[in-house]
């Protein structure tokens, strides 16, 4: 574990990205007092004068050591520090690949701190802290280290503009920190009611779903060492969390009367949807480009980055191609077939493409040229000079409406596999002596007067410290307030027999599936199983007899809370207990707790709330280590850290393959292991302000 100074030391290096390693951080309380030769060339003819400037009036100084060897950083020029820098770019990977490779192997946790400081002034800030950030979470000298939101390190990716020039003024003016106002965040400010997509803004542009898809593939770099890439069903993860994503999508677009996203499926047509994004780069203080609505994609020919959208056709065809044949064929010729449980994990490293992919040279890169296709259609050759949009970073594509519709045609492809094997059989899906004779959902309330099966919804405002992000900047934290979609806290009872006279153990898995569509027309089996929204995974031990099993929403396998997902770190946020602090580390991976529930409607919502009990030995994984799980609770989009993945079945089981009844109704009835309910998600249109 990191010694109190080496902890400060890691925290600093999250703080003011832009600003230059030896300036003053911690509300100007903590410096680094690095080497001579630490200093950039820009920087080194005035050391004395920043030394006596940024050392005076500071509580703690932390020495760095000199590195008898630095590294080389020409390989990083490419990726200018003013330029942006993007996880789908082949050229991008690669450098970034290279730099955590050097970071982590830095001999001592010392030499590290060192490596990084030297490196960050160095380098494009955005390129540093994705590697920091990587390579923080897969040193074990780190390990018990904290990642900082990337709201709070890069707030101008998730804000709007004017917020900032407010933030700064009200620093300035306001000393006391406690007498600053919380800065507001409009609702609405990409697009007006005229925009159909305006509807679905409150979900693409939430700050916490963009940060879980920054922190998931935080967790899940495509390249690097095999110790970082190479993790349990790394391909079926990247796979399910999209799939997941998408299934939420098209239930809240049923929500708000909209059809669901016309897949992308068509490169050649024109993109009906346009995308002004109005938030700025803080690299280059520009805004990130728009898309026009009816822009096309072209073959793109800029300095770092070359494709013809032929590539993406050819692609996918090799790639629909093995999944009708039902297997691939890797670089020395040898067929792998795509089996039930290993084939949708080999497709998804093979569509993603990752350095895991059987074949890259001939299935190519589809989901990640795809997104840079899209992110330059505004300026293919770079004639402009214009940098990539919204959809060639991980942090902000999911605000675009095509990110929808591009992992809409990216999960049809994962979907025609899965619809290509055998239905689940009866053997699959039953439990012997297992019978659940009561299923209900309520609201938690302080009188427990609530309704049974009816579930609400309302808009909440939070706030989130820009401070961190704003180089340059006042000291002391400044908040913004944004409003986002939540829900009130709701418990299943389940009332579950064991007609054995052994004690068994089940893993109880909910999910909630729509009844309609936007039209109000039913949905069949096979829809409502590819719109099936997981809810929660857990396990009991079942006695005996009757068993009365009471679990929380709060408790979800799929998502954070609010406090993970936008927590305060540094000392006096961090619990001192060992074992809270290893809960508290590493916990930044999960589905915003705030969007657990589809938003409904005002009159009410009707849904299908399902619940299955499956055979734990089925379900069991032995793990090869024996330490207590980290951030498990958040287990099913994000896996557990440094461990295999803790469910045996296919992720979505039951509903990721086609199942033997008609609808919903006929499966429950056959097997008793298995209740469904009727639930109505009621949307209350009122703003609260989130209790502390």
């Amino acid at each position: 574990m990191s010694n109190p100074t080496n902890r400060k030391a890691l925290e600093l290096l999250f703080e003011r990205p832009l600003e230059p390693v030896f300036t003053a951080r911690d509300d100007g309380k903590a410096v680094f007092d690095i080497p001579d030769s630490f200093y950039s060339e820009q920087y080194s003819d005035v050391k004395e004068d920043i030394l006596s400037r940024f050392s005076e009036d500071v509580d703690i100084k932390i020495p760095l050591r000199e590195l008898t060897k630095k590294p080389d950083l020409t390989f990083t020029k490419p990726v200018g520090k003013r330029k942006q820098f993007s996880l789908f770019n082949s050229l991008h990977r690669s450098i970034a690949a290279r730099l955590i490779d050097i970071l982590l192997n830095a001999e001592t946790e010392e030499l590290f701190i060192a490596t990084c400081a030297y490196v960050k002034d160095r380098v494009n800030p955005f390129l540093f802290q994705y590697c920091y950030a990587v390579a923080v979470q897969h040193r074990k000298d780190t390990k018990n280290f904290a990642i900082k939101p990337i709201a709070e390190m890069f707030p101008q990716n998730f804000v709007e503009p004017a917020v900032f020039k407010d933030a700064r003024a009200e620093g300035e003016l306001v000393r006391n920190t406690g007498d600053r106002r919380h800065i507001d965040i409009p609702r609405n400010y990409t697009a007006s009611d005229r925009e159909e997509e305006q509807r679905m803004s409150y979900f693409r542009e939430d700050i916490g779903v963009n940060s879980h898809h920054w922190h998931w593939h935080l967790v899940y770099p495509g390249y690097g060492a095999d110790e970082i890439v190479k993790k349990d069903r790394r391909g079926e993860l990247f796979y399910y969390m999209h799939h997941q994503i998408i299934a939420r999508y098209n239930v809240e677009r049923f929500c708000n009367g909209l059809a669901k996203i016309k897949i992308l499926n068509n490169i050649r047509e024109p993109i009906a949807e346009g995308y002004f994004p109005k938030i700025m780069s803080s690299l280059n203080n520009r805004t990130y480009p728009a898309r026009s609505a009816f822009s096309k994609l072209h073959d793109i020919d800029r300095e770092d980055a070359k494709l013809e959208i032929a590539d993406l056709e050819r692609w996918a065809n090799r790639i629909i191609q093995a999944i009708d044949q039902g297997f691939v064929t890797d670089t020395k010729g040898n067929n792998i077939p795509l089996d039930p449980k290993k084939g949708i994990d080999i497709l998804g490293d093979i569509i993603e493409s990752t350095q895991l992919s059987i074949n890259p040279q001939f299935y190519g890169s589809l989901h990640n040229e795809g997104h840079n296709a899209i992110s330059c259609c505004h300026d293919p050759d770079s004639r402009f000079l214009e940098d990539f949009g919204v959809m060639g970073d991980v942090t902000t594509a999911m605000r675009d409406p095509i990110f929808y519709r591009w992992h809409g045609y990216i999960d049809s492809i994962f979907n025609r596999h899965k619809e290509l094997l055998s239905p689940y059989e009866d053997a699959d899906l039953a439990y012997q002596g297992i019978h659940v004779s009561k299923f209900e959902v309520r609201i938690q309330t302080a009188s427990q007067k609530a309704s049974p099966n009816t579930l609400l919804t309302y808009m909440e405002k939070s706030d989130v410290d820009l401070a961190a992000g704003l180089d340059f900047g006042p000291k002391g934290n400044i908040y913004a307030t944004f409003t986002h979609l939540q829900h009130a806290p709701f418990e299943y009872a389940i009332n579950v027999n064991n007609a054995e006279n052994v004690p068994k153990r089940g893993t109880f898995r909910i999910f909630i599936c729509p009844k309609s569509d936007e039209r109000g027309t039913l949905l069949t089996l096979n829809e409502q199983r590819l719109l099936a929204i997981e809810l929660d995974r857990f396990t009991e031990t079942l006695v005996p007899g009757m068993n009365n099993i009471h679990q929380s929403s709060n408790s979800s396998s799929v998502t954070i809370p609010y406090e993970r997902s936008f927590r305060r770190l540094g000392p006096k946020y961090q619990p001192t207990d060992e074992r809270q602090l290893a809960e508290f580390r590493f916990c930044g991976c999960g589905w915003p707790e705030h969007l657990l529930l589809p938003k409904g409607r005002p009159e009410g919502m009707a849904f299908d709330l399902f619940v299955m009990i499956s055979d734990y030995t089925g379900d069991e994984v032995q793990q090869t280590q024996d330490q207590p799980s980290v951030c498990g609770d958040s287990s099913s989009f994000c896996g557990l850290k440094d461990k295999l993945y803790p469910d045996n079945r296919s992720m979505g089981y039951p509903f990721d393959r086609r199942l033997p009844e008609k609808s919903l109704g006929e499966l429950i009835n056959k097997f008793p292991n298995m209740s469904m309910i009727d639930v109505v998600i009621r949307y209350n249109d009122v703003i609260v302000d989130r209790k502390s």
